[in-house]
Order: C-alpha cells, then sequence, then structure tokens
C-alpha cells in the first residue's frame, strides 16, 4: 500500500497531490474543522488529482495527524492499495428513526463473500449511532470488522458533515467496504474513564432519549452533577458521560449527551439508552484517559509486517479533548508509541466511535480512543 499524507492549513492554500496515487483501488481520507462552505477548492483540488479514487471524510472537533493537534486545517490521507478492492456506498439519513435501515442498507449493498472490512463515516448530529451500527452489523458476517466514527462540530453541536458524491453533505453515512486476501485490517478502543456517583436504573427512556432515571427526571439529576457547569448544556454534558451496562448483553457501554430538552426534561444521547439499563456517571481522570489511548493501541494484532505504508486512522471523542486540554496530544503519543515505528497517523475527534467489542458485533462508544491500522502484505 502506498501512503501520503498532506495538510492544509488554510483552504486558499495550494498543496501540490501526487496524483501518480489515483487508481480505482485508491482511498482518499480528509478530516477538517472547517464549515463545508470552505471545503469546495480543496475537495475540487483532490477530485481533480484523484478522479478515479474513493473520496471520504467528515467534520470534526479538531483534526489528528502523528502526535498533533489541529484546528481548522485541512488534513488528508491517500492510500493506494496494490490487490485490495474497494467499494463505495453513500447514503442520506431520512430521519434518526431510520438509522437502523439506513445502516442495513449500507451493509447490505457492500456486502460480498470477500468482504474483509468495513470503514463508515456518518453525520454525527441526525442519526441514532446505535441503531445505525446494529442495522449495519445485521447484514454482515460476525467475523468483518467494522469500524469508523461520528462527525463532530466543535462543542457547537449546530451541524456536521460527512463527504458524499464528492461534497461535503450534511445527513449522511458513508461507507467503504475493503476486498482480498492481501489486506490487513485491525483495531482497538478503550477509555479511562473513572465511575462517579450511585448506580441508578434506566426506569423511562426512548431510543436514544433519556426520560426518567429511578423514577426520576433525568435532566435533574444530571443537572446536580453538574452544579454551576449545568448551565453549560450540552457541551458540559462531555465531561461527565454516563457508563450503560446493557440489560440483555450486560456489556458496558458509554454514552455522550448530543441534546437535552428543557420541557421535556430529557437528555438525548449519541445512542440508545435502554431502559432497565444500569448507569452510572463518569468523570475524568487524566493519567487514565492517556493509559487508556495506549491500550488502544495494545490491542493492534501484530501483523502489520510490511516494508510499504502503514495507516493508524485514529478517532477519540471530543468529551476526551475538552478534558485532558493541553495534555491532549499526549494520548497522540500514547497511541504512536505502541504502534510500528513508520505508522502514519491521522484522524479527528468525533461525537461517537465505531468499533467491534472485544468479540461479536461493531457498535457505538463514546469518550474512546479507537484506532483502525490499515495495511497490506507485501507481494
Amino acid at each position: 500500500m502506498q501512503l501520503k499524507t498532506y495538510q492544509y492549513r488554510h483552504p486558499s492554500d495550494h498543496v501540490e497531490l501526487d496524483s501518480a496515487l489515483d487508481s480505482e483501488n485508491t482511498l482518499v481520507l480528509i478530516f477538517s474543522s472547517l464549515d463545508k462552505s470552505q471545503l469546495s477548492r480543496p475537495i475540487d483540488n483532490v477530485r481533480n488529482s484523484y478522479p478515479n479514487a474513493i473520496i471520504m471524510g467528515a467534520s470534526t472537533a479538531g483534526e489528528i495527524k502523528q502526535n498533533e493537534l489541529y484546528e481548522n486545517t485541512i488534513q488528508i490521507a491517500v492510500c493506494q492499495f496494490h490487490s485490495t478492492r474497494l467499494q463505495q456506498v453513500s447514503l442520506p439519513i431520512k430521519a434518526m428513526k431510520y438509522s437502523y435501515e439506513t445502516g442495513e442498507t449500507l451493509a447490505s449493498e457492500l456486502f460480498q463473500t470477500d468482504l474483509k472490512a468495513l470503514f463508515v463515516l456518518s453525520d454525527g448530529l441526525q442519526v441514532n449511532g446505535s441503531q445505525l451500527t446494529s442495522g449495519i452489523a445485521s447484514a454482515l458476517a460476525s467475523q468483518v470488522p467494522v469500524t469508523g466514527g461520528l462527525a463532530a462540530d466543535g462543542d457547537r453541536f449546530k451541524e456536521t458533515w460527512i463527504i458524499a458524491d464528492n461534497q461535503a453533505q450534511s445527513g449522511y453515512v458513508s461507507a467503504v467496504g475493503f476486498y482480498g486476501e492481501k489486506l490487513v485490517f485491525s483495531h482497538g478502543s478503550q477509555g479511562g474513564w473513572d465511575r462517579l456517583g450511585l448506580e441508578r436504573i434506566v426506569t423511562r427512556s426512548e431510543d436514544n432519549i433519556l426520560y426518567e432515571l429511578d423514577g426520576q427526571p433525568a435532566l435533574t439529576i444530571y443537572k446536580r452533577y453538574l452544579g454551576e457547569k449545568a448551565q453549560e448544556l450540552p457541551a458540559s454534558g462531555l465531561l461527565f458521560p454516563l457508563n450503560l451496562k446493557d440489560p440483555d448483553s450486560q456489556q458496558s457501554k458509554v454514552r455522550t449527551i448530543l441534546a437535552v430538552d428543557e420541557q421535556q426534561n430529557s437528555i438525548t444521547f449519541a445512542g440508545d439508552v435502554p431502559e432497565g439499563a444500569k448507569v452510572t456517571l463518569m468523570k475524568a481522570n487524566f493519567d487514565h484517559l492517556i493509559d487508556g489511548a495506549s491500550d488502544a493501541a495494545e490491542q493492534i494484532t501484530d501483523l502489520h509486517q510490511t516494508k510499504e505504508g502503514i495507516l493508524c486512522i485514529a478517532i477519540s471523542c471530543i468529551g476526551r479533548k475538552l478534558v485532558l486540554k493541553q495534555r491532549v496530544e499526549e494520548e497522540l503519543e500514547a497511541t504512536l508509541e505502541k504502534l510500528p515505528s513508520k505508522t502514519q497517523q491521522i484522524g479527528f475527534y468525533s461525537y461517537g466511535e465505531i468499533s467491534p467489542h472485544t468479540s461479536g458485533n461493531c457498535d457505538l462508544h463514546n469518550q474512546t480512543m479507537t484506532l483502525t491500522i490499515i495495511s497490506e502484505q507485501d507481494a
């Protein structure tokens, strides 16, 4: 796999892209925290340089390149595969309630017997992430790993976008399928948050909207924990995510806030919060968050033995960035320290991360560092 990365520090910059990497088996990834109206010229440059390539991208709460965090830049990775075949599907999300259906359709259109892996990018505000991933998993064989993330809009929660049909658009989800025996695709995901307060039971909810905990209004309880920071909701809620133990699978997941409704006294999360689930608020522990990023890298299988490019797509939650602040680059350094020395890392801070559990199907995660490592076996 041939791999090159590029950076626009400003959308009006002139960046010389290596068009020799263009092919039907080339994947171009674009991550930026700029408004989609500012991306026309850079995306046109990418499209003109790689007319045959698959182009994917997402809006961010900060861009990752190697061990550094950037904002208001455009980060690009170009991967030309030798023998791995690629196929892309992009779909509009009609409404949040159709998230499962959208994921199922997306995966069904990409599934073939030689499908080795799937990478997904989705609008971060108009989707129920856990329903989307459940729909994807329903249409795939269990051994096909699925990774990716939800686009972000800083801490504004106004509008996110992904690149679909070669342009930045809101309300879409896009996925690329990887096919062939030479692909090496690994993943890791870890959190690192500490529990805070009592364990409570979800007594009233509907999909990803939480109404009551222990029979009391959920938003009232949440505000009690946040104190003065309650005035800054929903952004301040990122500092206190929810640990959720699923009543059916008993797996622990983390959920983060997307919106609050003062009239309904409810909270909307990035993924489902089922009735009967046991939940506990969480708080940051700086060292544990950084250790979590390192642990995610340690989960990567030691299969990436190649003389050519190794790509790490790092997707970390915006809540981690807000907590770590000036220490945020420590988690980026922690991942690279555990990966092969030739690895090139690109990624973004997100509203949700998509990754398999230790075993089983993919799911939506929040407040994790999730890594996807891609390479090809040498010929």
